[in-house]
C-alpha cells in the first residue's frame, strides 16, 4: 500500500494518561496512531510529570508510530508535511535564564491556589481559575516564594515541547487564554489586566510569556535539534513545519468540528469539560465557568471538572482482576464495552447508590482539597452490577451537569452538542447517560475516539494549506465533509433518573466532605 509521506500531517499530545500521536493523509482521515502510557505523581505536595518523562514519552509514542507506518506500508517515516504539539491545558513551567526549570511542572490538576485564584477574579473581575497559570504564579508570589524573580519564561507543557523542537517561544491562543485572560479585539493577552497585576506584582506577564498565535499562523520549523530529541534514531529530517502548539481543550473543539459559534463540545477522560462558543457575553463573572478561546480566537466558555473516569476505571481495573482470578478473558477494551452495556439495564436513578469520583479537588462543586472516592448504598437498595457501574459513568458527567446550569440560565444557545473521547467508545451508552445530565441531544462523530491528536494533525494540516478560508470552514467542507454524525437522545425516563441522581449527589455533598477532612487530618 501506497503513502506519500509529504501529504500527511502529525499531532502529538499529552494527556493526563496517555501521549498519543496520529498520523492523517490528505483526506482527513487517521493513518496511524500510537500511545504511550504514563502516570502522574505528587512532587514536593503538587500534580506533576518529570521533564525526563515528558520526553522518554514522546520518543517512545513517536518510535511506536513510526514502527506501525514501517510494517503497514513499508516505508521509513523520514519527513512528513506539518506537525502539532498539543498537551493538557494550563498548568506551570517556569524557567530562568538559562532555562532551567525552576520548580517542578505543576499541571491542571492542583488545587493549590484559591486563594490567587480568588484574589486575582476580583482584581481582574474575570473568572480566574486556580489551574491557570497565572493563579499559580501568583501564589507563589503570595506565599513568597524566592525562586519567583528568577522567572524570565512561563510556560505551559505544549509551549515547552514546542520550543524544545522548533526554538520559537510561542502558544496558540486557545491554550494561551489558560494562562491569562484575552483581549478578543486584538487576540492576545489583556492590556488592562496585564497592567493591573504588574502594578500588583511588578512582574510584567507580557515579559515572559509566548507570544500568541491564532490557528494556521506558522509557528516555527523542526529545527536539527528538535529533530534527534522527536526520534532517537536520527532519521527525521529538520524543517517540517509546525503549526500554533495547543491545548486539548482546543484540540477537542477542532477533533469534533466545534469552533462554530452555538456550537459545542463535550470532551471526556481522566477530566472532562464543555465548551460552547459563544454569541454573547456572559451577564456577569461566575467562578464555575472559564472564558477561554477557540483555536482561531472567538470566546468559548468552558465548565471544567478535575474528575471523570479514573475513580471508575480502577473499579474496573478491580473487577478485571476478578475476571482474571477465574480464568475468564480480561482483555481490557472488551470489558469495558461488556460493563457498560450492561450498565443499560440498570434502574434510571442507579437503585440509589452514590458515587463521588473525586480523586482530585472538584472547584465546580465547591471542592478544592484533593478528594477521597465515595461509593454510597443506602439500606435497603438493590446493589446490582447494572447499577453499581450506571452510578459510576453517571458520576463521570455529575459535576459537569451542576455547572452547565449556569449556561442555561444565561440563555446561551447551542445549536449541536458534541461528545469525543475513549468514554464515547461503545456506542449510545455514555452518550445516552450525557443527553440525559444536560438534557440536550448528543452528537457524536464516527471519529469520536479519535481524540485531541487527530484535532491537532488538522491545525497541522489547516496550518500547512495557509489558512485560506476560515477554521470552521476548513473543517465543516473539508475535513468532515463525509463524516457521520449520530445523534442520541435521552428519553424522559433517564432525564428524571439523572435529575434524582444528581439531586441525591448534591445532597449527600457532607460525606465527601466529611471523608477528605478525616482523610487530611
Amino acid at each position: 500500500m501506497n503513502l506519500d509521506l509529504n501529504s500527511c500531517s502529525l499531532g502529538i499530545e499529552l494527556g493526563s494518561t496517555r501521549i498519543k500521536a496520529t498520523l492523517i493523509g490528505p483526506d482527513f482521515k487517521p493513518v496511524v496512531s500510537s500511545s504511550h502510557v504514563w502516570s502522574d505523581s505528587i512532587v514536593e505536595g503538587y500534580w506533576s510529570y518529570s521533564l525526563d518523562d515528558v520526553w522518554e514519552g514522546i520518543q517512545d509514542c513517536y518510535a511506536s508510530l513510526k514502527k506501525e507506518v514501517g510494517a503497514k506500508y513499508g516505508q521509513s517515516l523520514r519527513r512528513f508535511r506539518a506537525i502539532g504539539i498539543s498537551a493538557m491545558m494550563h498548568g506551570y513551567l517556569a524557567f530562568d535564564a538559562n532555562g532551567a526549570l525552576l520548580t517542578p511542572f505543576r499541571t491542571w490538576r492542583n488545587t493549590t491556589a484559591d486563594e490567587a485564584a480568588k484574589r486575582l477574579s476580583e482584581l481582574f473581575n474575570f473568572n480566574i481559575p486556580q489551574r491557570w497559570s497565572i493563579s499559580h504564579l501568583y501564589q507563589d508570589v503570595l506565599d513568597g516564594k524566592p525562586y519567583v524573580s528568577s522567572i524570565r519564561q512561563m510556560t505551559t507543557l505544549s509551549g515547552y515541547v514546542h520550543y524544545r523542537l522548533t526554538g520559537e517561544k510561542v502558544l496558540g491562543i486557545g491554550d494561551a487564554s489558560g494562562m491569562f485572560p484575552i483581549d478578543y479585539e486584538s487576540l492576545d493577552y489583556d492590556e488592562s489586566m496585564a497592567d493591573l497585576f504588574k502594578a500588583e506584582t511588578k512582574i510584567d506577564v507580557r515579559e515572559i510569556f509566548p507570544k500568541v498565535l491564532v490557528a494556521g499562523e506558522k509557528a516555527g520549523y523542526l529545527t536539527k535539534e528538535g529533530a534527534s530529541l522527536l526520534d532517537r534514531d536520527g532519521e527525521l529530517e529538520e524543517g517540517i513545519l509546525f503549526s500554533p502548539p495547543e491545548g486539548d481543550a482546543g484540540t477537542g473543539m477542532v477533533a469534533t468540528s466545534s469552533v462554530r459559534v452555538n456550537t459545542g463540545n463535550v470532551s471526556a477522560g481522566t477530566s472532562i469539560f464543555s465548551m460552547v462558543v459563544l454569541d454573547h457575553p456572559l451577564s456577569k463573572m461566575y467562578r464555575q465557568i472559564d472564558i477561554v478561546s477557540t483555536p482561531d480566537g472567538k470566546p468559548v466558555a468552558m465548565v471544567h471538572c478535575n474528575n471523570c473516569t479514573s475513580d471508575m476505571n480502577a473499579w474496573v481495573g478491580l473487577i478485571r482482576e476478578a475476571v482474571r482470578l477465574m480464568g475468564g478473558d480480561d482483555d481490557m477494551n472488551h470489558l469495558f464495552e461488556s460493563l457498560y452495556k450492561k450498565s443499560l439495564e440498570g434502574s434510571a436513578d442507579c437503585d440509589g447508590l452514590s458515587v463521588y469520583n473525586y480523586i482530585s479537588g472538584e472547584p465546580v462543586t465547591g471542592f478544592n482539597e484533593d478528594g477521597v472516592p465515595v461509593f454510597l448504598r443506602p439500606s435497603g437498595s438493590r446493589l446490582t452490577l447494572a447499577s453499581f457501574i450506571r452510578a459510576h459513568l453517571y458520576s463521570a458527567f455529575t459535576s459537569l451537569a451542576y455547572g452547565m446550569r449556569i449556561l442555561d440560565a444565561e440563555d446561551v444557545r447551542i445549536t449541536r452538542l458534541m461528545a469525543h473521547g475513549g468514554l464515547f467508545r461503545v456506542k449510545e451508552v455514555a452518550q445516552r447517560y450525557l443527553s440525559a445530565a444536560l438534557n440536550a441531544p448528543v452528537c457524536t462523530m464516527t471519529t469520536a475516539g479519535e481524540g485531541g491528536p487527530y484535532g491537532m494533525a488538522l491545525l497541522a494540516s489547516y496550518c500547512a494549506d495557509g489558512a485560506e478560508v476560515d477554521l470552521p470552514s476548513y473543517l465543516d467542507n473539508q475535513a468532515f465533509s463525509d463524516v457521520t454524525v449520530e445523534e442520541t437522545m435521552a428519553t424522559e425516563e433517564e432525564k428524571l433518573g439523572f435529575k434524582a441522581y444528581l439531586d441525591r449527589f448534591l445532597k449527600c455533598a457532607e460525606v465527601e466532605n466529611a471523608a477528605i477532612k478525616s482523610f487530611t487530618r
